[in-house]
């Protein structure tokens, strides 16, 4: 075990080096430099001009400023952006990052959720109409072209409906004179919701997993659920936060959901095929033979196994899309990773845009090692040494 992870270690940090270096030379080689915007200034001298170009290190080679970036990544020193001067670029990252991610993550989860639930059941009941029903109608969206959904959507729901905000990451005109922070509100929202995720996770394993299950421990389960939700907003209403992170959930309702149509079927159809494999195994026969309900067959049987590579694929689907998807936050004026990636690749901030993209390829190392790991928990046939187990 330890010798696999040293193993897998050393290969991600050689990964992670040969993409930051194929990154950055990349990005260098893009003509101009954030100094060309002054030049159409007459009243800027050339020796002003040459200062500025010391000052951000553009005065030095390329070979020289990458082995400066190189050590001052690998010491979390980013740098300073130059589009927003004198910001470093870790704090643009950090305001950024938790928006992209609580927007991606909370999509990704719903397409997983709704894509492993319609994958089972149709798999389980294949060649039946909900079988091509789910089928056609989760294919329809996973082909249509996303910017087109989106400016449905957002005509229908937003603009001729009403029924949600227009675009943007809040509504300004709430905002004056709160007295909350936008970034304390968004923060609070978060640690918040995911107490109150972890806490349903915990009541719904241990009335419908830990404890036997029945109707009774299924009516505590959802009783203590909606307990937990209660208190939540209870304490949000009392201390003001509650108007200012609904303006913020409703902003996200809109791109959660274009994102959870585009994507789920992906999930529904991977799920499916593992299934239809799966489900030949002699350990389900078997498990059929002993007269289980399908049910159990299908959920604690079946559905277990054929679910690895859609977990896997959820994992590195979160990883990438820490890059911020670009058209998602275009389209929705979403302030995040994305939308800061493409505006600091077109004013040549190369230390924003540099950083940006490393994050990404941080991430991706990491989904891919916990990846490898995941398999080796949830499969107990494969093992850390990467060979099927001897039964014996």
């Amino acid at each position: 075990m330890r010798r696999y992870l040293l193993n897998r270690l050393g290969q991600v940090v050689l990964t992670l080096i040969i993409y930051i270096t194929l990154v950055y030379f990349l990005l260098q080689a893009m003509p101009g430099d954030i100094t060309q915007m002054y030049l159409a200034n007459p009243r800027i001298p050339q020796a002003a001009r040459e200062e500025l170009q010391k000052q951000l290190g553009l005065d030095q080679g390329v070979v020289m400023q990458y082995l400066n970036y190189l050590k001052n990544f690998f010491s979390g020193e980013l740098g300073v952006s130059f589009s927003h001067y004198p910001r470093p670029v870790w704090d643009i990252l950090m305001e950024r990052l938790p928006r992209t991610f609580v927007l991606f993550l909370t999509a990704h989860v719903l397409s997983f959720y709704l894509g492993y639930l319609l994958g089972r059941i149709i798999a389980w009941r294949r060649g039946k109409v909900v079988d091509y029903a789910a089928t056609v109608v989760g294919i329809t969206f996973w082909t249509a072209f996303y910017p087109l959904l989106s400016l449905v959507l957002i005509w229908v729901f937003a603009y001729t409906l009403k029924l949600l905000p227009l675009n943007q990451f809040i509504e300004p005109r709430l905002w004056q004179g709160a007295p909350f922070p936008t970034n304390t509100v968004f923060g609070y929202m978060v640690y918040g919701g995911g107490a109150v995720a972890v806490g349903l996770f915990l009541v719904f394993y241990a009335f419908l997993r830990g404890l036997k299950r029945s109707r009774r421990n299924t009516a505590r389960a959802w009783l203590s659920a909606f307990a937990i939700i209660a208190v939540a907003l209870a304490v949000a209403w009392r201390t003001g936060l509650l108007v200012y992170i609904w303006d913020i959930a409703s902003h996200m309702i809109l791109p959660v959901c274009t994102l959870t149509l585009i994507s789920f079927a992906g999930t529904m159809l991977l799920m499916r095929d593992s299934m239809l494999e799966t489900v030949q195994e002699d350990y389900v026969m078997a498990a059929r033979a002993k007269g289980l309900p399908d049910t159990i067959v299908r959920d604690r049987y079946a559905a277990r196994t054929a679910m690895l590579p859609t977990v896997t694929s959820l994992v590195l689907s979160l990883a990438s899309s820490m890059s911020g998807g670009l058209v998602t936050e275009t389209m929705f004026s979403w302030p995040g990773l994305g939308q800061i990636l493409f505006h600091s690749a077109l004013a040549n901030d190369y230390p924003l845009a540099t950083g940006a993209l490393a994050f990404t390829g941080v991430f991706l190392l990491i989904a891919h090692f916990v990846a490898d790991i995941l398999y080796a928990v949830l499969d107990p046939r494969i093992t850390y040494a990467g060979q099927p187990a001897v039964e014996g």
